[in-house]
């Protein structure tokens, strides 16, 4: 008894320990932003504020090079945004794109070194588009970024991909629906500060300006007509207010006064300048990056086969205002003008059910991994007509050995007839034609030639 009693203290002290471990530690910081007694205050922990500060720090600007001399255009080939700039202005901005986005592989990121007006690396396109979308953020989204406006450092902080970007979440197994909808909820993640809401708030409102989903969770009226009222729809409203709230570092009385959330004319400014970055990075997102999709290879998309894509998060990094306001852009001023006129893209042409084309790697006969979704595209349609069949074409280039060209073009051929058989096609529904050569590019490789195209008839 006496051995029990000594234990009590020590029992109870550790269980106040493990109580309070989830809880802020003080001292905290608080300011108040709203009449006392509505609830208007951000809390602030130094220790998170010290952690930030660092990453937060903005490089130090070149000095500004004179307007004087040719212009880049006139001097560089194929310089397709910023060529107004005078030779020194442009180098000068060419360092700084290198120091903010590829400090340790320079130049040769995006350049080929022996020939820089090539395009062949990827990175220089989408480069060269992630400009553009710089141009267009300063100039025409002043209602968010102010004056301030940003810079390519504003996301990339010194690393060759933003350290806050995102992609298209993986639907649920739903198990032939036995399971249920679980709405992606119950799974805590970073996206929406490990609360038990929807984690992927951003596809069904950061996607697409023009398709996104209405942010609201109270009903205007009784009955639900014409306005978004569903317990879904709200849980997601929460999901992305909890990502923005943890992306600025704030808490949700920086926008909102909660005595009433929804009322717009008791709401603090700062709700305005949110409402329009929601606005912005969905215009981001469905104007510069998605259409990108034919440009990046398979390992920098995401699990369903989309481009990463920009959040609150891209910018602000855990703080109220990007780099705490630090206003780079003025120190690069074409960064400031109207988006240059630049050769767009290439769009993704719409899936068909009927047709899929896989391209090989030089050499080889063998089926990439990412390819399956257009097997699975064709396969599906086989299915459901089961009086058609599957024709396989290869092709081959001009250039080298007609014999050897031939041939690999009837193993990769083979290749994808076993796939399809793997996926339950039977053979007598597959016919194969006989090998195509490619008329371009007799000189060299042609990867265009380095196909198979499947068609259902």
């Amino acid at each position: 008894m006496i051995f029990n009693r000594r234990w009590f203290p020590l029992a109870g002290a550790l269980a106040l320990v493990l109580g309070l471990s989830a809880c802020e530690r003080p001292p905290v910081d608080s300011v108040q932003s709203g009449y006392r007694g509505t609830g208007m205050v951000q809390v602030y922990n130094p220790r998170t504020v010290v952690q930030q500060i660092p990453n937060n720090q903005p490089p130090e600007s070149a000095p500004p090079a004179a307007d004087a001399g040719p212009r880049a255009r006139d001097i560089f080939k194929n310089v397709q945004v910023l060529g107004d700039l005078s030779v020194g202005a442009f180098t000068r901005h060419m360092a700084a794109i290198t120091a903010w986005v590829s400090p340790a592989e320079g130049c040769a990121y995006c350049h080929n070194l022996a020939e820089m007006s090539d395009d062949s690396k990827y990175t220089k396109v989408v480069a060269r588009r992630m400009l553009q979308m710089t141009q267009d953020i300063n100039a025409n989204w002043k209602t968010h970024v102010a004056g301030t406006g940003v810079t390519c450092y504003t996301c990339h902080r010194g690393l060759n991909v933003p350290a806050q970007i995102w992609t298209q979440a993986v639907p649920q197994d739903k198990r032939s629906d036995f399971i249920g909808n679980l709405n992606q909820s119950n799974a805590p993640a970073k996206s929406v500060a490990y609360a038990s809401l929807p984690n992927d708030p951003f596809t069904s409102y950061l996607a697409n300006k023009g398709l996104a989903r209405t942010i609201k969770v109270g009903a205007d009226t009784a009955l639900p007509t014409g306005h978004v009222a569903s317990l879904q729809a709200t849980e997601g409203t929460y999901g992305l207010m909890m990502h923005m709230s943890d992306s600025l570092g704030v808490n949700c009385t920086y926008c909102h006064n909660t005595r009433n959330f929804g009322a717009w004319d008791e709401s603090t400014p700062k709700r305005t300048t949110a409402w329009h970055g929601i606005r912005m990075v969905g215009g981001l997102n469905e104007t510069y990056l998605d259409p990108l999709a034919p440009v990046f290879p398979a390992h920098r998309k995401g699990p369903m086969g989309d481009v990463a894509k920009v959040n609150c998060a891209t910018c602000h990094q855990g703080a109220y205002k990007p780099l705490y306001g630090a206003a780079m852009a003025k120190d690069y001023p074409e960064l400031l003008k109207t988006v240059a006129a630049v050769q767009a893209p290439p769009t993704v042409a719409a899936a068909d059910p009927l047709r899929a084309v896989l391209y090989f790697d030089v050499g080889s006969p063998a089926l990439k991994t990412d390819q399956a979704v257009e097997l699975d595209r064709v396969v599906a349609s086989l299915k459901q007509a089961p009086t058609t069949q599957a024709v396989i074409s290869g092709y081959h280039s001009a250039s080298g050995t007609l014999a050897q060209n031939q041939d690999l073009a009837k193993r990769r051929a083979f290749a994808v007839r076993d796939a399809l058989s793997a996926r339950g096609i039977e053979p007598a529904r597959v016919v194969l034609e006989k090998p195509q050569q490619t008329e371009a590019n007799l000189a060299g490789e042609d990867p265009s030639a380095r196909r198979v195209e499947v068609t259902v008839k």
